[in-house]
């Protein structure tokens, strides 16, 4: 039934994707599309405007108009539906996407005498939408959700911050953000890590990573600890927030 109510409205033009407002909605009302932020359904919006002072660029405002009444009902099974399965590559696909460990070339901390530094990468694959859940690198892992220009950016990633870690790389603008929540909720479950750790740029549209995040955790129903890392365009850590003393 519609009626006549205060209801989230999206301005596209101001909207850059960053996924902030999607943390600030308690009801799972919003999520970004094509990056930009949307309205998933009117029944799930009740109007209160809970996302707005979160959102960096002011692209979101109440406006009264016709819609759908609020349902908590609908939002209730919203937030407590299990991620969709997805189905297992085929044998025959890409051979780059077979899951390994692999053993870092020398004890994290060392530098060679010449050449380059030792790579302290645990694992392959390394993308997100490639990773397998039952995956015995994930097994109880501290995890890395690391956006790709953060590993572009950031010198001293190997040495800093891989050793002992598994990671999973993603774009949170230009990548499928909804198969990433999946993706990720399917992981979570399945392999039980000890931690999540988003590693993300400065610039608003990389935060969308911590949405992938937060919302793969609701999804999968577990409850660990998280940390998140903050990545100048320059490469500098601006903020860092490392939940692995807590989950050690």
């Amino acid at each position: 039934m519609r009626k006549l109510r205060n209801i989230i409205h999206i301005d596209e033009e101001k909207c850059t994707g960053c996924g902030q407002c999607v943390l600030d909605c308690a009801e799972g009302a919003l999520k970004v599309v094509d990056g930009k932020a949307r309205l998933v359904g009117e029944i799930y919006c009740d109007g209160l405007g809970a996302c707005l002072g979160g959102c960096p660029t002011g692209a979101l405002t109440i406006e009264q108009r016709e819609a759908e009444e609020f349902d908590e009902q609908a939002v209730h099974e919203l937030l407590h539906a299990a991620p969709p399965a997805e189905p297992e590559p085929l044998a025959c696909g890409c051979p780059g996407s077979a899951a390994m460990t692999l053993a870092p070339s020398s004890p994290a901390g060392t530098t060679l005498a010449a050449g380059p530094a030792p790579s302290q990468l645990g694992h392959w694959p390394i993308k997100l939408g490639l990773l397998g859940p039952q995956a015995p690198f994930l097994q109880g892992a501290d995890l890395l959700l690391l956006a790709d220009c953060a590993a572009a950016s950031l010198p001293d990633l190997h040495p800093r911050l891989l050793p002992g870690k598994a990671i999973a790389l993603a774009c949170p603008k230009l990548d499928d953000a909804a198969a990433h929540v999946n993706r990720l909720a399917q992981i979570l479950a399945g392999a039980k890590p000890r931690s999540l750790t988003v590693v993300h740029m400065e610039v608003p549209c990389c935060k969308g990573l911590e949405y992938i995040a937060q919302q793969a955790s609701q999804l999968a129903g577990l409850d660990i600890p998280r940390g998140s890392i903050v990545v100048s365009r320059d490469g500098r850590i601006l903020q860092q927030h490392l939940p692995w003393s807590r989950a050690a």
